[in-house]
């Protein structure tokens, strides 16, 4: 049996392959935008960050023209991408002052704070077991900051406040995907950015050399790969599965921080992320089952002829779709 067709048939293996490798690719977009930013604004780097991460979907909006971007709900997109845009500059501007692993460690609280924010927004029902692992979650996340032992600098502010932003960005997408394409979603999110993301960097701007721009695409290229990955690792598998492939970023940051810059981990970090890693892994099971039976208790579908204007639902993201717990950069 050749490699492709033992990856076929083992969708647990292929899952778990194809999240290792989006690991990877979001542990190098970390150490580079904190190697980019020790020589160019943070702002600039999320400016190029989405220019260039507006690149992959041209063929989509070439082949799709004006009527992918048709939506009835404009000012929930234009919502979207400020709260995303404020998270990036958050994100940004954290690497560029505090070891990467810790920012990344502080960054896992992500899913349990959107979990917070689905209780809340989405009136979505979060039951005890869960709300115990949010607690638990969020222990983990106070020993890694640990208030009062040590001095809040602005990086772990930054970091504390770019997991915020991440989640409400998270739970806006929730509500987009129950309208919207995934490409509609992707797209809107750069038309805006980019040029929001514009006006900062003019007043911080400098000529990067050929060597920073080529950082600067492959900063993006990263973002785009693992996302991608990160999408299908979740459709070849069990999510609550391929998440603990996820919590790789850490030490693959650990490892390259500590080449690139000699940065080292403390105990206290590792010690919290664990506790993070194990919360996050518990809410993403209970997502898992509790889809399952929603999937069980959905009625048949109909054989009525289809709304020519209604989005496929294999195109729309849901609640559960894996790619809404991406905040990733």
């Amino acid at each position: 049996m050749t490699v492709s067709t033992i990856l076929a048939d083992n969708g647990a293996l292929r899952g778990a392959l194809l999240m290792t490798g989006a690991a990877m690719c979001f542990a190098g977009m970390a150490v580079l935008i904190r190697q980019i930013t020790q020589e160019l604004h943070p702002f600039e780097a999320v400016f190029f960050r989405n220019l260039y991460g507006l690149i992959p979907m041209v063929p989509w909006l070439l082949r799709n023209r004006l009527n992918g971007l048709r939506t009835l709900r404009l000012k929930l997109h234009v919502t979207r991408s400020i709260i995303g845009l404020i998270a990036m500059f958050c994100l940004f501007s954290a690497l560029a002052s505090t070891p990467a692993a810790q920012v990344i460690a502080i960054n896992f609280t992500v899913p349990i704070l959107t979990t917070i924010l689905a209780a809340i927004v989405l009136h979505e029902v979060v039951r005890a077991r869960r709300w115990s692992a949010v607690a638990i979650g969020f222990v983990g996340a106070m020993i890694i900051v640990r208030p009062g032992a040590q001095e809040l600098s602005t990086g772990i502010i930054l970091a504390i406040a770019a997991t915020f932003f991440m989640a409400a960005s998270v739970t806006t997408v929730k509500l987009l995907s129950r309208t919207e394409s995934a490409n509609a979603i992707v797209t809107w999110m750069g038309l805006i950015m980019a040029p929001l993301s514009l006006i900062p960097m003019l007043f911080v701007w400098q000529t990067p050399t050929w060597m920073q721009t080529a950082i600067l695409l492959l900063i993006a290229i990263l973002a785009t790969a693992g996302q991608q990955l990160f999408v299908r690792a979740n459709r070849a598998a069990d999510q609550s599965y391929v998440m603990a492939f996820d919590f790789l970023r850490l030490p693959f940051v650990a490892a390259l921080a500590y080449i690139a810059f000699g940065e080292t981990v403390d105990f206290w970090t590792w010690a919290g992320a664990a506790l993070i890693i194990g919360s996050t892994l518990y809410i993403a099971r209970r997502e898992a089952v509790l889809a399952r039976k929603n999937k069980q208790t959905l009625p048949p579908p109909t054989t009525a002829p289809a709304d020519a204007q209604a989005i496929p639902a294999t195109k729309a993201r849901t609640a559960t779709d894996p790619a809404s717990y991406g905040p990733r950069t």
